[in-house]
């Protein structure tokens, strides 16, 4: 196996020792939709949340439809207008989950405590919330999370929400590190190891960096350290558009490569600083980027993609596996809210 520790070291080295915690950030305002903005890393100068698009702003009425929302049937501001931190993950249960530890971890709830899904009415998306905290599914791959985050955005912008901190927190396979390492994206990348996001619009190639927010990833790497449960680290996330050929593996219905150039790939990737490979990083990333959001990405791995494709671990140690990422963001709000 692969060593692990010179991405960590580097990174912490980078930013020197933490000081102490944030309550999170707030969001930036960005010119109008087209524009070109330079982005400096780490500052948001608004309060409230802004959108990348101006029309928003005069509809008479915004249907997010894949929530089974509408500003003219539900009151935004009174629903969700205190919400600081906002947890999106692809499986609705885990996501349900989430929501219940993380009411008992901040106080705001009790074991079998119910939580009613606020888009019951939809099989699209779910969504819970209790306090200050939203959970949101977002299903699987880039399509399916882009669309949900164009919603997630305008809900709070319609709500008035200001400070949000949010996090994608989800399942992934390591390069050379053990199962159930937990991985802190420092920067998301895509299948050429290259820092950006790339979308047809109009016809036209536009593409979008990948940066996420480097104090918030230092932050959640002191609460690991703090917490000292399982093995994390800071390191580049690949984001693929498929779970078979696009992550190199020999065991989909289609496979035009071998062991050794799978091999060869994944190591230059690993020589590349990726550490995680899955499937909704880099839009999410680009996203919260282009709007000013204060975002991080928090994986566990299920398995160690240089060892074997397919993932083996019995289904209770998986479960155990897909908590980490959600006891170490809790641990996170935790933090932050005890010191606001």
């Amino acid at each position: 196996m692969l060593r692990n520790q010179e991405v960590e070291t580097s990174f912490l080295h980078k930013f020197e020792e933490p000081g102490s915690f944030w309550v999170p950030l707030q969001l930036r305002g960005m010119a109008a939709s087209g524009a070109k903005t330079e982005e400096s890393e780490n500052h948001h100068s608004d309060d409230v949340i802004q959108l990348l698009n101006p029309n928003v702003a005069t509809m008479k009425e915004d249907v997010l439809y894949h929530f089974s929302l509408s500003t003219s049937t539900h009151d935004f501001p009174a629903m969700f207008g205190d919400v600081k931190f906002v947890c999106v993950g692809g499986s609705p249960s885990r996501m349900k989950s989430f929501i219940s530890y993380v009411a008992e971890e901040l106080g705001l709830g009790h074991p079998g405590m119910d939580y009613p899904n606020i888009c019951a009415g939809t099989d699209r998306y779910a969504m819970y919330k209790v306090g200050p905290v939203l959970s949101v599914s977002h299903g699987m791959g880039i399509p399916s999370i882009a669309i949900m985050l164009h919603e997630l955005f305008k809900l709070l912008y319609h709500a008035r929400c200001s400070n949000v901190t949010i996090f994608r927190i989800g399942t992934s396979g390591g390069i050379g590190l053990e199962p159930g390492s937990v991985v802190i994206t420092q920067q998301a990348v895509d299948a050429c190891f290259k820092p950006e996001f790339e979308q047809i619009i109009l016809g036209k190639r536009v593409i979008r960096n990948t940066d996420l927010d480097n104090q918030l990833a230092r932050e959640l790497m002191k609460c690991a350290k703090e917490l000292n449960e399982f093995n994390t680290v800071v390191g580049n996330t690949m984001c693929t558009l498929d779970f078979y050929e696009g992550q190199g593996r020999l065991d989909g219905a289609l496979c035009t490569y071998t062991e050794k150039d799978k091999q060869e790939y994944l190591r230059a990737a690993y020589a590349a600083g990726i550490r995680n490979i899955e499937m909704e990083s880099s839009v999410f990333a680009a996203m919260c980027s282009a709007c000013g959001i204060r975002a991080a990405v928090v994986c566990v791995t299920l398995l160690n993609r240089l060892d074997g494709d397919q993932i083996l671990s019995p289904h209770d140690v998986l479960k155990e596996y897909q908590r980490r990422p959600q006891r170490l963001v809790g641990y996170f709000m935790k933090q932050c809210l005890s010191k606001a």
